[in-house]
C-alpha cells in the first residue's frame, strides 16, 4: 500500500543540500526532513567516537520526533563514523554515501587512478579503502575481480573546504590558492577521476574543476546516493502511495536565520522557513522524562 512517512536526512551543516536537491529531483513525491547539524559543525576535525554519537543522536531525534521510514547519512564524515551503529540500533533502512560514491567513480575512470578528497576524518578513517576492498568486482573498474581489476585510490584530506562552504564563500582567490595546494598531488599522480568526498564540495565544483583541469572528471556522490535510496523505498515497498510533490522541512541546530540565507542561496527557494533544534534542551528534557 506504500508508505506516506518522510524520508530523513542530515549532514554537518549545507552539504547535504546537494543529495536533498539530487533526491527530490528523482522521487519528487516523497517527503523529506532534513537536519543541518550547524551548531556542532565542522565533523571533519571531531574524534570519530563524537560524530558517531552525534550520528546517533540526530538518528533517533528523526526515528523519534518525525517517524522517518528511512535515513541518509548525507555526510561522508557522519558515513565513515557511524554507518554500521546506525544500520544496528534503528528499526529504518540507513544509507550513506561513501559506497555510491565509489561506484560513481569506478565507472568513470578510464586509468584506474582514482583521486578522493575529503574532510581529515573521513580520510583518516581507512573508510573508502575499506569499501574498496569490499566491492565485489560487479562495478565496472571495481575491486574483486583478481589484482588488474583495482583501481588506485589517491586520498587527499583538504581542511578549510568545509569552512569556506558554511560561510557561502565559493569561488573566492583564497579557495582557488588553497585548493591548489591541497589537490597538488592528486594532479602529479595523475589521477583520472576525482571522487567529491564530502558532501560539501560540490559547491566547490567550478574552482576544483579548474585547478584540476579538463582531463580530470569531478564526481559527487549526491546522484548515486539518490538513486540508492530509490532502490531501498522499491525493494522495501516504502515508496509514498500517492503522487503530487512532498513536502520538505528544513532545521538546524545553529543559527537558523543563517542557515535559511544561505541554504537558500545554495539549494533554492523551497528551502523556505528553518526550524530550530536545541540538542542541550532536548538532553535535559529526556533526563527529566527519565527521573522517576
Amino acid at each position: 500500500m506504500g508508505d506516506d512517512r518522510p524520508i530523513g536526512m542530515f549532514d554537518s551543516g549545507f552539504g547535504g543540500l546537494t543529495v536533498a536537491r539530487a533526491l527530490i529531483d528523482l522521487v519528487p513525491s516523497e517527503h523529506l526532513i532534513y537536519l543541518g547539524d550547524t551548531g556542532r559543525y565542522p565533523y571533519g576535525s571531531r574524534p570519530l567516537e563524537e560524530v558517531r554519537s552525534f550520528a546517533l543522536e540526530i538518528a533517533r531525534w528523526l526515528v523519534e520526533e518525525h517517524d522517518v521510514k528511512l535515513i541518509v547519512v548525507a555526510c561522508n564524515t557522519a558515513s565513515a563514523a557511524g554507518l554500521e551503529a546506525l544500520r544496528a540500533s534503528l528499526p529504518v533502512p540507513v544509507v550513506g554515501v561513501i559506497d555510491p560514491g565509489l561506484r560513481a567513480a569506478a565507472k568513470v575512470t578510464a586509468n584506474r587512478r582514482v583521486g578522493v578528497i575529503g574532510t581529515v576524518g573521513t580520510i583518516s578513517s581507512g573508510a573508502y579503502q575499506r569499501a574498496v576492498e569490499e566491492m565485489d568486482g560487479t562495478t565496472p573498474g571495481a575491486a574483486g575481480q583478481g589484482e588488474d581489476s583495482f583501481f588506485e585510490l589517491h586520498l587527499a584530506a583538504c581542511p578549510g573546504f568545509v569552512e569556506f562552504v558554511e560561510r557561502g564563500e565559493t569561488s573566492s582567490d583564497q579557495v582557488t590558492v588553497l585548493a591548489e595546494r591541497l589537490l597538488a598531488p592528486l594532479g602529479e599522480a595523475g589521477v583520472d577521476t576525482l571522487l567529491l568526498g564530502c558532501t560539501h564540495y560540490p559547491f566547490l565544483a567550478r574552482t576544483i574543476g579548474e585547478v584540476m583541469g579538463r582531463d580530470v572528471v569531478l564526481v559527487s556522490s549526491a546522484d548515486e546516493t539518490a538513486f540508492e535510496v530509490r532502490s531501498v523505498l522499491t525493494s522495501r515497498g516504502i515508496e509514498r502511495s500517492t503522487g503530487g510533490s512532498g513536502m520538505y522541512r528544513f532545521y538546524s541546530s545553529g543559527d537558523v536565520e543563517w542557515f535559511r540565507k544561505v541554504g537558500t542561496r545554495l539549494f533554492g527557494e523551497e528551502l523556505g522557513q528553518v526550524g530550530q533544534v536545541d540538542w542541550a534542551d532536548r538532553r535535559t528534557t529526556s533526563k527529566g522524562h527519565d527521573t522517576p
